[in-house]
């Protein structure tokens, strides 16, 4: 067979689909091996097996002519997930909370008012034996004992929900268009989630400038990895639906369309919280000139639509829809009486002050985002206030990390998906890996800072007036529209689409 480019591509194409199939196939086992919470042997196997396969199937992808690529990653996306469904949850029982307060607010109950224990709901428990097994045995990995003796699927069955109210929202809208179908509803909620982020990746990276169509690999970064399988769809964390979210509104801030953006970034922060840590990002450069009436668009509408998602619950529950949250912080060791985070800064502080510390490194990422970010990019001052808050409080939770993945989808920086996979291995481990596991990632995310800026940038080093991309000597563009006389290429403008101060302007 003659090696002709066209061959070369071909080939490409089907290796990348080869091993896409094997890291669909991979998935598929993983959720169906037998590996769960509860007996964990099978997915310390499978789990390093799925990170090898996605990794290959990426590096494959990038050899994939971009006219290709982006149907290949959707169509590699729906698999991924469709993989993942062919199982119950096997390493969370979060969903079957989500499934109870979407019965909940059916029944016209606030799921902030109730806990499922409450006697009060002893009804509706007895119409649920999806989430309270009926029998003695409540032996399995996702059943426990509650006080009153039920057996029961749902986590902490006696305190009420911790969720905000945009994540509520979604857990009614699931129980009123497939109530029937239990945890498995949550699941295909989360598949459609992590394909349609999958789908806005994909429209962001073809309307990126400069390239369009050369950064769709990006987006498998997302639709293709092994985390998103497992987190977003088998075990169906409300923490995607805030990813998209987030994603939206990230894309349309860097747009200029702020008060949509802020909105959808409203939103997310009211389906998880943790999406407010990239609204820096989506007001990334804002120190770096002076301050103007539009720039306060972004946060009120992100504030407005906060406010917006909780008021329906507040006129229902008062103050009651903090929910557990305050009492969640105390258990996962964020207490100043109690800490067990912040592993990488006890390492260098007393435990008592690593909270303190936690907040300067949060509050000097945010000022430097909104001082040097990319106004026009600004996921990548998300994922860097996002992804260092997560090194900085290092939680036990992989799912958390969702975000940065998404981040990452849309910024290719891939070196920051060691710090989602620094939370799976203390998910699976234990707090005892917190510090290692962290300490792993942050080695990881600093190397690859230091590649990036190691490795010559394309078109470094042409002559001033050359664009990059072109030989030495060869003569730059003038624009069609410049008058005689003009000064050719980049040289008359300041890099940005604006006109140097002394420079002619075209007649119009």
């Amino acid at each position: 067979m003659p090696d002709t480019p066209p061959v070369r591509r071909r080939a490409a194409t089907a290796a990348c689909c080869l091993a896409l199939a094997a890291l669909a196939v991979s998935t598929a086992l993983t959720v169906t091996g037998g590996g769960t919470l509860g007996h964990r042997g099978p997915l310390y196997a499978w789990y390093p097996v799925d990170a090898l396969l996605f990794a290959l199937a990426v590096a494959l992808l990038r050899r994939v002519p971009a006219r290709r690529a982006g149907r290949l990653v959707l169509a590699g996306s729906v698999l991924v997930a469709a993989a993942a469904l062919l199982a119950p949850p096997r390493s969370s029982d979060d969903a079957y909370r989500y499934v109870w307060d979407g019965q909940v607010q059916q029944a016209g109950l606030s799921p902030y008012a109730y806990a499922p224990d409450d006697p009060a709901l002893a009804g509706l428990r007895a119409r649920a034996p999806g989430l309270f097994p009926p029998g003695d045995g409540c032996d399995g990995w996702d059943e426990r004992r509650a006080a009153a003796g039920f057996c029961s699927r749902l986590n902490r069955p006696n305190v009420p929900t911790i969720y905000p109210p945009v994540a509520e929202l979604w857990f009614a809208g699931l129980h009123r268009v497939a109530g029937g179908w239990g945890v498995r509803a949550a699941q295909a909620g989360g598949a459609l989630l992590a394909v349609a982020t999958t789908g806005v990746l994909l429209t962001a990276l073809r309307r990126r400038p400069g390239a369009p169509g050369r950064a769709l690999w990006r987006a498998a970064l997302w639709g293709w990895c092994p985390g998103v399988a497992v987190w977003a769809v088998n075990d169906a964390h409300v923490d995607a639906l805030g990813a998209l979210l987030m994603v939206g509104g990230l894309v349309l801030a860097g747009r200029g369309r702020a008060g949509a953006g802020g909105a959808l970034l409203g939103a997310a922060t009211a389906t998880k919280l943790l999406p407010a840590l990239a609204l820096p990002g989506a007001m990334s450069g804002l120190l770096a000139r002076r301050p103007r009436p539009r720039d306060a668009v972004l946060p009120l509408a992100a504030l407005g639509a906060l406010a917006l998602g909780y008021l329906p619950y507040v006129l229902a529950s008062g103050a009651g829809v903090l929910g557990y949250l305050p009492g969640y912080l105390r258990e996962e060791g964020y207490d100043q009486d109690r800490i067990d985070r912040f592993g990488l800064l006890r390492l260098l502080l007393p435990d008592g002050l690593a909270p303190y510390g936690a907040a300067l490194v949060l509050l000097a990422l945010v000022l430097h985002v909104l001082r040097r970010g990319d106004p026009e990019r600004p996921w990548r001052g998300a994922l860097l206030v996002t992804g260092g808050a997560l090194l900085t409080v290092t939680p036990g939770y992989p799912w958390y990390g969702l975000l940065v993945v998404a981040l990452v989808g849309l910024d290719g920086r891939w070196e920051w998906l060691a710090v989602p996979a620094a939370g799976q291995l203390v998910y699976l481990l234990g707090g005892g890996a917190q510090q290692a596991a962290y300490a792993a990632a942050l080695a990881v995310v600093l190397a690859g800072v230091a590649v990036r800026r190691l490795r010559p940038r394309p078109g470094a080093g042409a002559p001033a007036g050359v664009p990059e991309g072109l030989p030495a000597g060869a003569p730059a563009a003038v624009p069609a529209d410049a008058p005689p006389g003009a000064p050719a290429g980049p040289s008359a403008t300041n890099g940005r689409g604006g006109r140097r101060a002394g420079t002619p302007r075209p007649g119009r």
